[in-house]
């Protein structure tokens, strides 16, 4: 089934352009929810239209959310995890306790579906992406140390005191 994006779809497309993709898909998922409609002779007329329109819009949400993604970029959160000798955690550090450690630290609203990330279930360092629009996509360091431990932070945007205090009230 062809369709035309009235929006921007993550991992398909921008809007305005014009894809392939499983009718089910297109059928119960894209049309419902407005984010394209069947690829008719009538439809393709608009799309230049619609390619215009939703570059304005995404110029527009790129300016306005520029200052979270510089924030969200110098962002370091650690969490305190129990964890065997190997460094392999008993539990994990879910995408949504990261969200909740984001939204408390900085009092922005991002949800766990803009969070490009697993369950971390190993101790150290890894990069999370926060997907803010198509285009924006800060990463944010996140320390898995073990219970008890200062976590280790090398060339820290942050000092210390104040990722471990994001840690103890995420705990």
């Amino acid at each position: 089934m062809k369709v035309l994006l009235l929006k921007d779809v993550y991992k398909l497309g921008r809007a305005g352009d014009v894809k392939r993709v499983a009718d089910g898909y297109g059928r119960n998922f894209l049309i419902p929810q407005g984010l394209a409609v069947l690829a008719t002779p009538s439809a393709m007329k608009q799309a230049d239209r619609i390619r215009s329109q939703a570059a304005t819009h995404r110029d527009q949400a790129n300016k306005e959310l520029r200052s979270v993604a510089e924030k969200l970029s110098a962002l370091v959160l650690a969490f305190p995890a129990k964890a065997g000798e190997t460094g392999k955690l008993y539990g994990s550090i879910s995408p949504q306790m990261i969200v909740d450690a984001i939204n408390k630290k900085l009092g922005v609203e991002i949800t766990r579906r803009q969070m490009d990330s697993e369950p971390l279930r190993t101790m150290g360092e890894h990069k999370v992406h926060v997907r803010l629009t198509m285009d924006l996509i800060p990463e944010v360091r996140v320390i898995v140390h073990r219970e008890g431990e200062a976590p280790v932070i090398a060339a820290a945007a942050e000092p210390a005191p104040e990722a471990e205090a994001v840690a103890t009230e995420t705990a």
